[in-house]
């Protein structure tokens, strides 16, 4: 009897599709991929069932052309973790699994590993005298290293091994290379440097998320995950807390995944792994090539990585033997995805430690309000870091009333005078801007024309250095006009401040103190940003201007002053969350200042100094302000008292967006009545009243990349009958007619409503 498989393709479809292995094939497992035809080309996809009774008759099925894993690619536990987060976020399985799998596997590469190149002496650069190189520094080091063993192509190039050198010396037959599959050593928790004394609040956060970890010594396998939020004010110490409590997993053998939000926070975080532990530390991220990401997730399965260190995709990597998960900065929005298989990478780390029972660690100073109203209700345990490591001292902050204030490209005059001092003391200024270019508008001074982007609803920002207009939406680009477009003068100006006026003005106002911009076009190249940070730590630069970039962990001992030039945009907008984004941008920025024995101020520049929210986080703190936002969060149910779902539709025509999305408006209204008429229970019933759909309405950037923009928001007291309510309706939103002059995609638990 023939043998059918049912796979799923990476396709936008929330369905399966069947089809027949030849007699000569192997049966794969299921999560093993195949390569099938689909319409007129060749796809891989994920295999979700062997032996099914096919859905349409059996002599219309195309053959399998060959399978590529008779295996599972992954394990039982991540499998199920895919198949729950592709049910919970409504998405297409295929879309789900292709996400999960590196570029190279998704493809169809085998997942093997590679050979590496490897540098070793030859007998007569065993037999050379290191002192007779002398004057060839460059290969008396690259000699000194060698004796030691031979060194991989990566670890030359992390070592900067000059190739020149190198090359001088394979001419000289002192050094050859040779190809080979990489060689892994089990770790055995070996410490490198002594660990940090701990302050008694440490103490207690490192003893209560140890006794709570699922190893083998504590033969406590069946025992539950444990998650933690650890809340600690900036420079109090987490970091160190992280690293006890990772010495005590991999001393049992076990695995420690660590997630941060930035790939610009990586290198400081793998120097700090790889200076107190003998262990391996791989790097998942987005900035690697297809192949080096394809061997750090291998040797993450098979486990011979000890430390994972990755960005949000990396929480769909397997591990052999994970005994803890750690998301640093929790509240960043960076680990929820916005496009595609729009998932959040701390929910489903939660989910994950709850199917495989590892403990999980939040970090934060700010924690997001879902995680303290999951403390506040015991749902997490809640350790708390109040004070300051070493002898690090609390922050003085401070409010500059812009009002009647004479403003120099956006620094007050206030804000200079204690900047000179603050220079003229030997330390370190940073000034926080988030908004990079020059300028965010040009303008005509005669008839008020204004650089708005042809494809979106939005103007284009100034980029000085590279003389163009800029739509930081779309990514469209244009020279900057010598003359209006409209009336043809030429008396253009610019509106609004950048980080590149900022950058100089500087230059300009205090020309004896080199400064750095740190910002998305400063830092193109690789390992710019590295270099960059790097040199502002060691002081090389006395002022820093950038936008979130450098605000976001980063350690600047001599930084005893951080003033934020303009946030009030965020006081008035209307989004519900823009209030808890500004806290907790504010505190982050000012936890950059006196982080060593310095005492830190940090100044805020706006015109709304009495604006409630400006006076609670100055005066009170973030702890203040969640607790009231979260009151007024339950009072008004919403999240994470209330769930939500948001549609969204674009096309080129509005019209077309629109009747998308009320065509999904009337289908969604019509489940619900016809649950209620099929005499459904209580418990399974899609009660009106409790998912309410609302709109469609303009999306707040009604008009983006030459497509007009609409979305649906459904909300509903709990999540429940919100997925009900989807799962019964998913099928009908696709076969919708409107759907072919316009796309949609829904966004569980949205984040960002532009």
């Amino acid at each position: 009897m023939p043998t059918y498989i049912r796979i799923a393709l990476p396709v936008p479809l929330r369905r399966k599709y069947d089809y027949v292995l030849a007699p000569e094939q192997p049966v794969p497992k299921l999560g093993g991929r195949v390569r099938v035809p689909f319409g007129s080309r060749d796809m891989v996809g994920f295999v979700v069932a062997v032996g099914v009774e096919p859905e349409i008759d059996a002599s219309l099925l195309r053959e399998v052309i060959a399978v590529t894993d008779v295996e599972p690619l992954w394990p039982k536990p991540m499998w199920q973790l895919l198949l729950w987060a592709a049910s919970y976020y409504h998405h297409p399985l295929g879309e789900v699994l292709t996400h999960a799998a590196p570029i190279a596997v998704k493809q169809g590469e085998p997942p093997s590993y590679t050979q590496i190149k490897r540098f070793l002496l030859t007998e007569a650069g065993t037999a050379v005298d290191i002192n007779s190189l002398k004057r060839a520094a460059q290969q008396q080091r690259i000699l000194a290293a060698l004796q030691k063993g031979a060194l991989s192509a990566a670890q030359m190039k992390r070592e900067e091994f000059s190739p020149a050198a190198l090359k001088a010396m394979q001419d000289k037959g002192l050094v050859e290379s040779e190809q080979s599959l990489p060689k892994f050593e089990r770790w055995d928790g070996a410490l490198l440097e002594q660990p940090h004394a701990l302050n008694p609040q440490q103490a207690v956060a490192v003893g209560a998320i140890t006794a709570s970890l699922n190893t083998p010594e504590q033969n406590n396998t069946s025992a539950g995950a444990k998650i933690w939020l650890l809340e600690g004010v900036t420079g109090s110490g987490k970091t160190e807390v992280y690293l006890q409590v990772m010495a005590e997993v991999l001393n049992a053998g076990q695995q420690v995944l660590v997630l941060v939000p930035e790939i610009g926070l990586t290198p400081q975080t793998v120097a700090r792994f790889r200076d107190r532990f003998q262990a391996p530390v791989i790097v998942l991220h987005s900035g690697l090539s297809d192949q080096e990401r394809l061997q750090g997730w291998l040797q993450a399965r098979d486990g011979h990585a000890a430390i994972i260190l990755g960005t949000r995709s990396a929480i769909f990597t397997p591990l052999h033997n994970l005994g803890l998960l750690i998301i640093d900065e929790e509240h960043d929005g960076s680990f929820k995805q916005q496009d595609g298989f729009r998932y959040n990478a701390r929910d489903l780390a939660i989910k994950r430690a709850q199917q495989e029972g590892f403990s999980v660690v939040l970090g934060s100073a700010t924690p997001s309000l879902e995680t303290l109203a999951n403390a506040r209700s015991k749902r997490y345990g809640h350790l708390q870091l109040s004070n300051r490591a070493g002898e690090a001292q609390p922050v003085k902050s401070g409010v500059i009333d812009l009002k009647a204030q004479r403003l120099h490209n956006g620094l007050s005059d206030q804000l200079l005078a204690v900047m000179q001092k603050h220079l003229d003391a030997g330390n370190q200024v940073l000034l926080f801007l988030n908004r990079r270019g020059f300028a965010s508008a040009l303008l005509c001074h005669e008839c008020g024309w204004v650089s708005e982007c042809h494809r979106c609803q939005a103007n284009m920002t100034v980029h000085q250095q590279t003389h163009t207009l800029q739509c930081h939406h779309c990514g469209a680009q244009r020279r900057i006009p010598r003359q209006c477009g409209h009336c043809g003068s030429t008396q253009l100006i610019t509106r609004g401040l950048g980080t590149e006026q900022l950058e100089e003005a500087i230059a300009k106002r205090f020309p004896n103190y080199p400064a750095v911009r740190i910002d998305r076009d400063s830092t193109r190249k690789k390992g710019q940003l590295e270099d960059y940070l790097q040199a502002a730590a060691r002081g090389d630069y006395r002022i820093l201007i950038g936008t979130q970039m450098l605000a976001k962990g980063h350690h600047f001992p001599n930084v005893t002053l951080v003033s934020l030039l303009d946030v009030d945009g965020a006081l008035f907008s209307a989004d519900f969350r823009a209030p808890e984004r500004l806290a907790q941008l504010y505190v982050q920025v000012a936890g950059r200042a006196g982080r060593a024995s310095k005492r830190g101020s940090v100044l805020l520049q706006t015109h709304h100094p009495d604006h409630p929210l400006i006076q609670e986080l100055v005066q009170n703190g973030y702890q203040d302000f969640a607790q009231t936002a979260l009151t007024e969060r339950e009072q008004a149910l919403m999240p994470p008292y209330a769930a939500m779902a948001l549609f969204r539709a674009e096309a080129t025509e509005k019209s077309a967006a629109e009747a998308l999305l009320q065509a999904i408006h009337d289908t969604l209204l019509a489940q619900q009545t016809a649950s209620e008429h099929n005499g459904q229970t209580a418990s399974n019933a899609y009660d009106a009243p409790e998912v309410a759909v609302i709109g469609p309405m303009p999306a707040p950037l009604a008009r983006r990349a030459g497509r007009f923009r609409y979305q649906l928001m459904l909300h509903a007291t709990s999540r429940a009958p919100l997925h009900r309510l989807l799962q019964a309706s998913m099928h009908l939103l696709e076969t919708l007619p409107q759907a072919r002059k316009a796309r949609w995609s829904l966004d569980i638990d949205p984040q960002d409503f532009t």
